[in-house]
């Protein structure tokens, strides 16, 4: 199978690139600003070329800017969007322009589509939010509208909050924690919906070869756990002490507009359609996961 794959640098892209290709697969990262190999994107012009010589399968598009590794201003907010919007667009375009259309379409999103839910259980019928990251997420998942209107099985990944020591939110937390200089963010009450970066494998790999489903699926665990909850584990997984919360005044004058989107506050995302896979998750539990993985 021809895989062509966006974000192949990220985390996500790393280990399913890695996966892939140890099952005899055949990967194609998506060069950006280079006309170096078959598959190019030229983000000045806004137009991605792809070798119709070489019939691709399968389409994974993991593209975009960190959401947190910054303070917000109005242009850091307007790459993020680009960097989401702008290159699903062109890419759905140009995979619906093919001559061979490649059978499925995974396409990023996140579970920030449905806002911030302090009580209510969210599952993939539940409406979006009306936030800066509810928004996003809509817009990024209406840019995949020319890939499913040329008939590409399309699945849009809602990813919750992947965990894996090799990035995001638990590679940046384990310096601190190590040291003993952080604890649980503002109240500790926020819910943190989760899923290890192995089940998020297993579920996109699934939904490559199962051609009955398309349209939103959460990837979570399906057991959100409290900031609270998430930094003793954590802590315990690494053998350091518990330390108490970080106000969020302090949050919020460390990480600007960006505390109030994402790090002090949360939702209770569930599964419905991780289901009907028929897929067993190897980590529902988080402590059993942060030792698994640690």
């Amino acid at each position: 199978m021809n895989v062509l794959l966006t974000g192949a640098s990220g985390l996500i892209g790393k280990a399913i690139k890695s996966e892939l290709t140890k099952q005899g697969n055949t990967v194609y990262p998506l060069i950006r600003n280079r006309h170096e190999g078959p598959f190019v994107y030229m983000q000045e012009n806004d137009e991605i070329f792809l070798d119709q010589s070489i019939h691709v399968d399968a389409v994974i598009n993991l593209a975009g800017a960190n959401i947190s590794e910054r303070r917000w201003s109005r242009k850091v907010k307007e790459q993020i969007v680009r960097s989401r919007v702008r290159t699903t667009a062109t890419l759905s375009t140009a995979i619906a322009n093919l001559n061979r259309k490649p059978e499925v379409y995974l396409s990023a999103s996140a579970i920030g589509y449905y806002g911030t839910h302090s009580s209510s259980i969210l599952s993939e019928s539940s409406p979006a939010g009306k936030d800066f990251l509810a928004q996003l997420a809509v817009d990024w998942e209406k840019a995949t509208e020319p890939a499913q209107a040329a008939g590409i099985r399309t699945c849009l990944l809602r990813f919750g909050l992947v965990l894996s020591p090799s990035g995001g939110m638990v590679k940046n937390l384990l310096l601190p924690f190590r040291l003993a200089c952080v604890g649980p963010i503002g109240s500790g009450h926020q819910m943190l919906s989760w899923i290890s970066l192995p089940d998020t494998i297993s579920i996109m790999k699934e939904l490559i070869k199962d051609k009955k489903l398309s349209g939103a699926i959460n990837l979570v665990s399906g057991q959100p756990a409290s900031s609270q909850e998430f930094a003793r584990a954590l802590s315990k997984s690494i053998k350091r002490p518990a330390l108490p919360k970080i106000p969020a005044v302090i949050v919020r004058m460390m990480f600007g507009e960006v505390a109030d989107a994402a790090l002090l506050v949360g939702s209770k995302v569930s599964s419905e359609r991780v289901s009907e896979l028929g897929i067993d998750l190897q980590h529902t539990d988080l402590n059993q996961c942060l030792n698994d993985i640690m």
